[in-house]
């Protein structure tokens, strides 16, 4: 059997990464991977419903699997247009129409990894703090006791001192999941959006959590920090600070 009945024997059964390994080889075999015969065979694989065209949906199925046969990575961010230096957030807590919490929080203080949380805290809130996730965090002082069986409500302003604007991050949410495992008492409202690329983003969802300690008293919380995060629509500064920059300044 003459070689190159034996590669096109052979090369339908390898997997992509293997064909394409093929092609660096030498010219006769490069020639011969790029049949895109092979290649539609490895999209069959993946994308059965594609395969059933007469032709591909690309110029080739090669270029078809070149280009989706792997996950994406996440493209680098561009430098923000504004830093923290430019923002101070203005953060209010109520218990029922009481306030328990209020002050203006200049923006570089709720940067990441400028406070070290107190001892004595749980492993697992340890844990999520010092996590590589994107959060920012306050110390609370003076410490504040919440009784559980009142409400709390939280409002979160945000300000641009470049433009003199401001924004809303919470509208005074509740303060309605306890998480007894992590000691955390978590709120979340929905983010309003002013630019056009934003028209069609719904649900990015901002969330304030009480951290507290553990005292064994199971009729009140003694909160010691708040942290603040975007979860998966901003996992760094730079996705931070853009997200808080398309926000619907007035």
């Amino acid at each position: 059997m003459a070689c190159e009945e034996i590669l096109k024997a052979v090369f339908p059964f390898l997997e992509g990464t293997d064909l394409a390994t093929c092609m660096i080889v030498c010219k006769q075999w490069r020639d011969i991977a790029r049949d895109d015969y092979f290649w539609k065979c490895l999209c069959s694989k993946k994308w059965p419903s594609i395969c059933k065209r007469s032709s591909p949906p690309t110029v080739t199925y090669y270029k078809l699997f070149q280009n989706f046969h792997k996950r994406q990575y996440r493209r680098a961010v561009l430098p923000p247009r504004l830093s923290f230096n430019d923002l101070e957030f203005y953060i209010d807590i109520w218990t029922e129409e009481k306030i328990i919490f209020s002050d203006v929080v200049p923006g570089p203080v709720l940067q990441k990894g400028i406070w070290i949380p107190p001892p004595g805290i749980c492993d697992v809130l340890r844990f999520h703090l010092e996590g590589p996730e994107y959060k920012m965090t306050l110390p609370v002082e003076p410490r504040f006791t919440i009784p559980l069986c009142q409400t709390v409500s939280v409002s979160v302003l945000v300000g641009r001192k470049d433009t003199n604007k401001v924004a809303c991050i919470i509208k005074k949410s509740l303060f309605d999941y306890i998480d007894r495992t992590a000691y955390r008492a978590l709120a979340f409202d929905y983010l309003d959006f002013s630019s056009p690329i934003c028209l069609f983003v719904s649900g990015v969802r901002a969330w304030i959590s009480l951290l507290f300690m553990d005292h064994n008293n199971e009729g009140a919380l003694d909160v010691f920090g708040i942290e603040m995060d975007f979860c998966d629509a901003a996992n760094s500064e730079d996705e931070v600070l853009w997200l808080l920059d398309m926000l619907d300044w007035k």
